[in-house]
């Protein structure tokens, strides 16, 4: 289910701080008519720290009623991770009896779980929660790497199916494709390294964006997997500039506020997340310019 490219949504606030669920909706809806393969709501990239637990299960909810008026499935993988095994567990309960089609969890974070706890925590949840689950690696946040042992270790338990690999090392990232059994999900994590994950035997990424440009996205990511690698290379060139603006700042800084400029979104974070600094601002729509995102403004005019 969760193979292509994913979306990992933003989560849209108003003016007040409050969840806005109309815009929720409108960009839900947005990418299932681009042409998304899989939504994540609520993950790292949706703030998901600061929300409540309700707003937690609202997002997931809207995202599934939009996913359900879709002509076609389009799978929903919910951000459930955290540092409390018992607390993720809990969660990933509600998530499953709302009808999420998965849950990617993140590592444990901050005290710096060793492979053994790693081991122990998801196998922890999987037994717990009978959904698919997606280990989430991204030791430059939370301190602590997903080594390939211990993903192969994971592979072995029947419903942990796939990784979101953002270690950002590609010799790793190797190694995982070639340890790992063919049947599980390897995802980029990082969207400029979807191609040479793709190429590798990866099966596709958790996007950050594809919030921007869903369709295009899309393409460049089957593109990769189809082994067209003319097509993934061109659209590549394209829209690495704008992969790389997302993180002139702390994701998700830069989308939100690039998504505000294209009317997408309101601008509003929740602390500590908070708007780019004025010089970030500047260079963010400079890219929107250049990639002709910004209407009347093609590139290299």
């Amino acid at each position: 289910m969760f193979t292509g490219c994913g979306t990992a949504m933003i989560t849209p606030f108003r003016r007040d701080l409050s969840l806005d669920e109309v815009t929720m909706r409108s960009l839900v809806a947005r990418q299932i008519s681009e042409g998304i393969n899989f939504l994540v709501p609520c993950g790292t990239t949706g703030e998901s720290p600061t929300l409540t637990r309700a707003e937690h299960l609202r997002v997931v909810e809207i995202t599934i009623e939009e996913a359900r008026k879709a002509g076609r499935k389009v799978p929903v993988l919910a951000g459930c991770g955290g540092y409390n095994t018992a607390e993720v567990i809990e969660l990933g309960n509600e998530l499953r009896q709302m009808g999420v089609d998965g849950i990617l969890s993140v590592t444990p974070y901050y005290n710096k779980v060793t492979q053994e706890g790693l081991y122990l925590h998801y196998k922890a949840i999987a037994d717990a929660v009978p959904l698919p689950i997606v280990v989430y690696n991204v030791p430059g946040r939370t301190g602590v790497n997903v080594e390939t042992a211990t993903l192969k270790r994971l592979s072995g338990i029947p419903n942990i199916c796939g990784v979101k690999e953002a270690s950002g090392n590609i010799s790793q990232m190797a190694a995982v494709c070639h340890h790992l059994p063919e049947s599980f999900d390897i995802l980029s994590g990082d969207d400029a390294i979807t191609l040479p994950l793709c190429a590798l035997g990866g099966r596709g990424v958790i996007s950050v964006v594809s919030n921007q440009i869903p369709g295009e996205m899309t393409k460049l990511t089957q593109a990769a997997m189809a082994g067209d690698l003319a097509t993934a290379r061109a659209m590549q060139r394209q829209w690495l500039p704008l992969m790389e603006i997302n993180f002139v700042e702390s994701n998700p800084i830069p989308v939100k506020a690039s998504m505000a400029m294209l009317g997408l979104c309101e601008p509003v974070y929740r602390l500590p997340m908070c708007p780019p600094q004025p010089q970030s601002q500047a260079k963010i729509e400079a890219v929107l310019k250049q990639v002709g995102l910004l209407a009347g403004v093609m590139a290299g005019k």
